[in-house]
C-alpha cells in the first residue's frame, strides 16, 4: 500500500459555483468541533452546501414545533404552484370552521380572515408565513383536502418521501397535539428542500410585511429585522413547546441553517438564534478540496502499456470544517502500488483521505483517467525478467 501525503490550498469558492458533493462524503459529515452550548432544549446547525452538522442538541429527539411544522404546509402549497395544479390568483372559501378554530377568539396566531369570504391564495400563503395564520392554514388545508386532519394525514405521508422520517402531522397549523411532533433534525430538512426545491417562491420567507384587509401585519422572525442575512423561515411558539425558530442565513456565499426549540422567551430566541449563527459562520468554513476531472497523483502500472496512470476526482468536493482545524488538514492518497493493467478508465483505483483535527475520516474515490491495455506476452516475459533481474516493476 502507497502512500503519499498532499499540501492541498483550498479553491475559491464563489456563488456561482454550484459544488456538487460526492455522496460518499455525506456518511462523513464533520462532527461538531467545538463546545458551545445554548440555553435552547433542542438544536441542531447544518452548513446547507455540504449537508455537515456544526452543532446539535437533542436534534432526534420528538418535540412539539409549534408553528414552524407551518413549513411543511407551506411546502405542499409550494408544490402545487410548481406543478400547475394551484395559481397565486386561485381563491380559497373562508369556512366558518377556519374562522372559529384560527381566528382571533381561538387565542392563536391570525390573519384575520372573515367567514364566508374568498381569499386569493398568495394572500393566503403570506398570511401563513408572515402572520403565521391559523386561519389561512385550515382555509388552505380544507380547500386542499377534504378536511384538515386528511390533509394532516397527506403531510405526514409526503414527509416521509422528503426524509422527515421522525415527523407526524396532525393538523396544518401545529396546535398543539400530543401526535404532533417533529424533530429538529427534520425541520433542518425541510428548510433545506424549501430553499432548495423552490428557489422562485422561497422569497415570501424574507418578508418583513405585508398588508391584508386595511391591516399591516408584520413578520415574526425577529432575525429579518436585523442585518444578519437572515432570509427566513419560522417562528414558533406554544405554552408546551416555548419559543422556537427555524432560521435560515447567508453570509458571503455560505447559507447556515439553524432549528431551536424551548426557549424561555422571545428575547431569548431573538438573541441566542443570533449567537449561534454568528458562531457557526465565525468558526466554520467551506474548503473547495478538488474540481471534477482534477488530477491527484499518478501511480505506477504493472505490466501495462503506459508505465503510470493519473488518478483522478470524478466530482467537485467541498467540505466543511473548523477553521483552525483546517490549518492541520492533511490529504493522504493511498492504492496499491504497482496497479496492475489492465485498466478501464474511471476504474475505482486509489482514494484520498482526508484528517483533520477533531474530525471524522473522510475518503473519497479516485478514478482511472485512461484506459490502460495489458502489455503482450513477449512484454510481459521482459517486464518480469527486468523485475527480477534489475527489481523494476514498472
Amino acid at each position: 500500500m502507497k502512500k503519499q501525503s498532499l499540501n492541498l490550498t483550498p479553491l475559491a469558492v464563489t456563488a456561482k459555483c454550484v459544488i456538487a458533493v460526492m455522496a460518499l462524503l455525506a456518511m462523513f459529515l464533520a462532527r461538531p468541533a467545538a463546545a458551545i452550548g445554548t440555553i435552547a432544549t433542542a438544536s441542531i446547525m447544518i452548513d446547507a452546501t455540504t449537508g455537515t452538522v456544526l452543532f446539535e442538541k437533542a436534534a432526534d429527539v420528538s418535540m412539539a414545533p409549534a408553528s414552524m411544522s407551518k413549513i411543511m404546509t407551506v411546502y405542499s402549497i409550494f408544490e402545487r404552484l410548481r406543478n400547475g395544479s394551484l395559481s397565486l390568483d386561485d381563491t380559497f372559501w373562508v369556512s366558518e370552521n377556519a374562522w372559529r378554530k384560527g381566528g382571533a377568539k381561538s387565542g392563536g396566531s391570525t390573519m384575520f380572515l372573515l367567514p364566508g369570504k374568498w381569499v386569493r391564495v398568495e394572500d393566503l400563503l403570506r398570511g401563513i408565513i408572515v402572520q403565521s395564520g391559523n386561519d389561512a392554514c385550515i382555509v388552505v388545508a380544507e380547500a386542499l383536502a377534504t378536511s384538515e386532519l386528511t390533509f394532516a394525514k397527506q403531510l405526514t405521508e409526503r414527509g416521509r418521501e422528503l426524509g422527515l422520517t421522525a415527523s407526524t402531522f396532525r393538523n396544518s397549523t401545529g396546535w398543539p397535539d400530543s401526535k404532533h411532533r417533529m424533530t429538529p433534525r427534520d425541520l433542518a430538512t425541510l428548510a433545506l428542500r424549501t430553499i432548495n426545491d423552490f428557489p422562485e417562491y422561497y422569497h415570501y420567507y424574507a418578508e418583513q410585511a405585508f398588508v391584508f384587509n386595511g391591516i399591516r401585519q408584520l413578520n415574526r422572525n425577529p432575525l429579518l429585522y436585523r442585518r444578519s442575512g437572515v432570509d427566513g423561515l419560522k417562528t414558533g411558539h406554544t405554552e408546551g413547546s416555548g419559543y422556537g425558530l427555524t432560521a435560515s442565513a447567508v453570509r458571503e456565499d455560505r447559507r447556515l441553517i439553524l432549528v431551536v426549540n424551548g426557549l424561555p422567551s422571545r428575547k431569548a430566541r431573538r438573541t441566542e438564534s443570533k449567537r449561534l449563527l454568528d458562531w457557526g459562520f465565525r468558526e466554520f468554513g467551506n474548503y473547495a478540496l478538488f474540481e471534477a476531472g482534477e488530477m491527484v497523483e499518478t501511480a505506477d502500472v504493472w505490466l501495462g502499456q503506459r508505465p503510470t496512470i493519473k488518478l483522478i476526482i470524478a466530482k467537485d468536493v467541498l467540505i466543511t470544517l473548523p477553521r483552525n482545524a483546517r490549518r492541520k488538514m492533511v490529504v493522504t492518497v493511498t492504492y496499491e502500488s504497482p496497479i496492475p493493467a489492465p485498466i478501464q478508465r474511471n476504474d475505482v483505483i486509489a482514494k484520498a483521505v482526508i484528517t483533520a483535527p477533531g474530525q471524522e475520516l473522510m475518503e473519497v474515490p479516485l478514478l482511472a483517467a485512461e484506459d490502460v491495455a495489458q502489455l503482450g506476452l513477449v512484454g510481459r516475459l521482459g517486464a518480469a525478467l527486468k523485475s527480477i533481474f534489475w527489481g523494476d516493476s514498472g
